[in-house]
């Protein structure tokens, strides 16, 4: 028994932010594994319904629209540290185990739950690259139904880590500072780049296009190809060739926080440190009477 659970432990402290389909058969049963999925409400998708129909062996599920802050009218923002720690702990998750997080698109949603876990201090996390398509391509196991019931877990309730996100009024203070010519956090927009610029209008009604004072524009599917993320060469060639200085302060933003976690995760594996998600994204911002909206086309 201690030999396994060195074994456990030891498979555990191996795995990087980002891992293979190959490292993850090796882990199963070490690790808890999460399915992230979420899909723009206009698809007519269920996510969970996905989950019972076909889901990684072993995994739970994360929803990031019942796991969020119901308080207020804002798409799947941050849950308060109580609420994280019940929801997480009746997924049979506690402080010592290492989650791993895959979704049904590759590399896309489970970046919001990874960010997710980051904010509440839980470092032990790993996504699946190419999640449950390239999962399935390569034979890893899969279950379908109801899950088997897992016992709940105490998770102790922990603090938000402010440094990892940003709010309405620090964007706008710093939306402020570089129309005033002083210079503020980098602004990384992962929506389409047409959006970015207000040539094409926002999914979300009412909302008006553009951008953010000084923000610029690198689409999520710039660092994920065919449902993967890029290697961390890649990575560093994307950031580099749009002008990104990684040693400089950075915020990540895009319709409502789901691909700015990618960004998230892309520029947290190439060594950015001073680097948070705007939680509410354009869908708080645009909706903002005293918002700075810059039109591009």
């Amino acid at each position: 028994m201690f030999k396994q659970a060195c074994l456990m432990a030891t498979q555990q402290r191996s795995l990087s932010s980002l891992i293979s389909v190959r490292e993850l058969q090796s882990a199963l049963g070490s690790v808890k594994i999460l399915d992230g999925s979420w899909h723009m409400p206009n698809t007519n998708r269920d996510p969970y319904q996905e989950y019972l129909n076909k889901r990684i062996v072993g995994s739970q599920f994360f929803g990031i629209d019942t796991i969020k802050d119901t308080t207020i009218n804002l798409p799947h923002m941050l849950p308060s540290p109580t609420s994280f720690a019940d929801a997480v702990g009746k997924l049979g998750i506690d402080q010592n185990d290492h989650v791993v997080v895959y979704d049904t698109a590759g590399v896309f949603s489970a970046c919001r739950v990874y960010w997710t876990f980051k904010v509440f201090g839980h470092q032990s996390i790993s996504i699946l690259n190419g999640g449950l398509p390239l999962w399935e391509k390569m034979n890893g196991p899969i279950e379908t139904g109801p899950p088997s019931p897992v016992e709940s877990k105490q998770y102790k309730v922990p603090k938000l880590d402010t440094e990892l996100v940003r709010n309405y009024d620090q964007v706008l203070s710093n939306a402020r500072e570089i129309e005033s010519g002083k210079e503020g956090a980098l602004v990384i927009d992962a929506r389409p780049y047409a959006r970015f610029t207000g040539e094409a209008p926002e999914p979300r009604e009412g909302l008006s296009s553009g951008a953010m004072p000084g923000s610029i524009s690198i689409a999520f599917n710039q660092v994920v190809q065919s449902g993967e993320m890029l290697n961390d060469d890649k990575l560093r060639q994307v950031f580099e060739s749009n002008g990104v200085d990684i040693s400089k302060d950075i915020i990540t933003s895009c319709g409502s926080g789901i691909t700015a976690s990618i960004l998230y995760l892309a520029l947290e594996r190439i060594g950015a440190k001073h680097l948070a998600v705007y939680d509410g994204s354009w869908t708080e911002y645009a909706a903002q009477n005293d918002a700075i909206i810059i039109k591009k086309q």
